[in-house]
């Protein structure tokens, strides 16, 4: 399992578990998919506390999430990157158009 999904109104959190590679990325952009067409959803929160591993999959799938979401005036938040992952998330420039969300409690109130 790449991750659970908790939805609320028309946001998702991404609880994302164990490696974000080609593999786990192709799974997730499906569960997302789904889920986004059913709820209309407009705002995602990938919560990267229990990943171990990510590359340039885990990038890519998020940046397609992104360009899905920007024509409808959606946005994408992380939380709880460890050091690799925010390596990762600096040298792709993915901060520049993300947000940093502190908890779920900011991302459902404010976001």
């Amino acid at each position: 399992m790449a991750g659970t999904l908790k939805i609320y109104k028309d946001k998702i959190i991404v609880n994302l578990k164990g490696e974000l590679d080609h593999h786990m990325a192709t799974i997730l952009k499906t569960q997302l998919k789904e889920a986004m067409d059913k709820h209309n959803i407009k705002k995602l929160l990938f919560n990267f506390k229990d990943v171990t591993f990510m590359d340039s999959s885990g990038i890519g799938m998020i940046l397609g999430r992104y360009k899905e979401l920007q024509p409808i005036g959606g946005k994408i938040g992380v939380m709880n990157m460890n050091n690799r992952v925010k390596k990762i998330f600096d040298m792709s420039g993915l901060l520049s158009v993300i947000t940093y969300i502190e908890n779920e409690q900011e991302f459902i109130e404010t976001f």
